[in-house]
């Protein structure tokens, strides 16, 4: 079931919210219960025949749990093997239905095995609730813990992340779950969650899918041996890099305002990863409990930075490449993610270096951070022509564009675009001189003789950039360079689970319980759901 359908918005939600308003007042007790069968219904309706592993994988890892913290966690030495069997058959079932068919498919091809897997169909969130689940087992094995199944089940099912995240820690959510008191109707709760989820649903519905098919033309053609030049290529990277940042701030806004109604917050999942200055600051805020998971559980795990330089910079990039393999199993996840391990490995190269230099006047430091803001922003947007494109071909023939090796060419909308400019200027009665006149025709003749015959800016809208497209990129990049985030938006609601105070904003801007919001989270649900038309699902329900 997506946020953005109207089974959802206008059936289960409401539905599930009266229940547990309803049960809260009466039998407390039920409440986690009804959120749980609620989470199951939401989680089936996509495919019912998936209900079952869930649920399957919930009873092992609960058991597994209990086993490993009534024997003590690692005070038992048994407990090693058990916790390494458990992780193991986590992976294992992660690994046949995610990445099965991209192992027989590669293996055939090199060695001609004859190996054929039958379509798997990727169950929904399973990256998501494994690795909930796998470092659920580590934080038991290391301080034992115990909780009931029924609030375990909840804090693994819990329908508002568990399909694309946030990946939840329980010593932050089971608090919040045993405590009954929370899911009570709290008015200022409903109000701060349904501004949210206007935000991010306008977010998903008008911006993100307002750019996306000026993204996906140039990434089709170069499947198809189309090869953008340089302007084409950039603008469909800048597009994709936008439809993919608005679509994951949607889900992330919509999912702590969903959650922030039942009185729960999650943790903060998006902070305006575009203002970053580095790449270390980057992955700070992009998918920050997946960083955060992959540091804690991966890059500490291998000895993170207690070893030496040449093993800390290992470490970094093995970390970044299973990062990069657990978005999908595609070469070009994992060229993604050792793409991303590099540019980690300099940054921190160049921080250790800054380090033993002099500080340096003020002045230096502000262009430092300024060019670091600029060679950031473009690595980070040619790490996503990877992470978008069909193949690695693909991907090359794409880069090669950005960097200009394909041609310079303008495209034919903006010949048009400066031919119809041209005239214009001509026709003017400015008092132009005769020869400027002559010259300006002459150019004019030169470029409509460039423009295809027949050819207009409607009818070209396929591989080739449009003006629209354009002001696409321009409106949406000064969004996310300048608009204050949601956590600064909400900083006084609690919605964020957060050890960092929020930036502060505009105070005109920050949310309050009164009839300004009131009007605004109005504004924002009825254009987000008039712009709501098909099947629209979130990037990362892909993962």
């Amino acid at each position: 079931m997506l946020f953005n359908s109207h089974p959802f918005l206008f059936v289960f939600l409401p539905v599930v919210l009266s229940g547990c308003f309803i049960l809260a007042n009466r039998r407390a007790r039920l409440v986690v219960p009804w959120l749980v069968g609620a989470s199951i219904v939401f989680y089936g309706w996509w495919d019912w025949r998936h209900v079952p592993l869930l649920i399957g994988s919930i009873a092992f890892n609960y058991l597994a749990g209990e086993r490993i913290a009534r024997r003590g966690g690692g005070a038992c030495i048994r407990n090693r093997w058990l916790l390494a069997a458990a992780v193991a058959a986590n992976l294992g079932l992660l690994g046949y239905f995610k990445y099965a068919g991209f192992v027989a498919a590669n293996a055939t091809a090199l060695l001609d095995l004859g190996w054929h897997f039958d379509a798997i169909v990727l169950p929904l969130g399973i990256s998501f609730f494994t690795f909930t689940q796998i470092a659920y087992l580590v934080d038991v094995y290391r301080d034992p813990v115990h909780y009931r199944f029924i609030h375990y089940a909840l804090f693994v099912t819990y329908f508002p992340h568990l399909i694309a995240g946030p990946i939840l820690h329980h010593r932050e959510m089971m608090p919040q779950f045993t405590n009954e008191r929370r899911y009570r109707l709290d008015l200022e709760n409903v109000a701060a969650g349904l501004s949210l989820l206007a935000i991010g649903l306008f977010k998903k519905t008008v911006l993100a899918d307002g750019i996306a098919p000026h993204a996906a033309p140039v990434f089709d053609g170069a499947s198809q041996g189309y090869a953008p030049g340089v302007l084409e290529a950039w603008a469909a990277a800048l597009a994709f890099g936008l439809q993919l940042y608005f679509d994951f701030s949607a889900y992330s806004d919509m999912a702590v305002g969903l959650s922030k109604m039942f009185g729960i917050s999650l943790p903060v999942n998006f902070e305006s990863p575009y203002k970053a200055t580095s790449i270390i600051e980057f992955w700070r805020r992009w998918h920050i409990t997946l960083a955060r998971f992959l540091r804690q559980y991966l890059y500490f795990a291998l000895g993170g930075s207690r070893r030496a330089t040449v093993r800390r910079y290992t470490n970094l990039l093995v970390t970044m490449l299973l990062g990069g393999l657990w978005h999908g199993a595609a070469w070009t996840f994992v060229a993604w993610g050792a793409f991303h391990g590099a540019l980690l490995m300099i940054n921190h190269a160049w921080r250790d270096l800054r380090a033993r230099l002099s500080g340096g006047p003020s002045w230096l430091k502000r262009i430092e951070v300024a060019i670091g803001a600029a060679i950031t922003f473009v690595a980070v947007f040619v790490g996503w022509v990877l992470f978008r494109a069909d193949d690695l071909p693909s991907a090359v023939t794409i880069l090669r564009g950005m960097a200009g090796l394909n041609g310079t060419s303008i495209p034919p909308p903006w010949l048009m675009q400066i031919a119809a400019a041209a005239r214009w200027l001509v026709e003017q009665d400015w008092g132009l001189p005769i020869t400027l006149r002559r010259w300006i025709f002459t150019h004019v003749a030169t470029i409509d003789s460039q423009v295809p015959r027949g050819l207009t800016e409607a009818g070209n809208a396929g591989v080739l950039i449009s003006k629209a497209q354009l002001l696409w990129i321009g409106g949406l990049l000064l969004i996310a360079w300048f608009a204050p985030n949601t956590r600064q938006i909400m900083a006084h609601t609690q919605a964020f689970i957060s050890a960092a105070a929020a930036r502060p904003t505009v105070p005109a801007l920050m949310w309050r319980l009164d009839r300004g919001w009131a009007i605004a989270t109005a504004l924002l649900l009825v254009t987000g759901l008039m712009s709501m038309s098909g099947i629209s699902e979130f990037l990362y329900f892909q993962f």
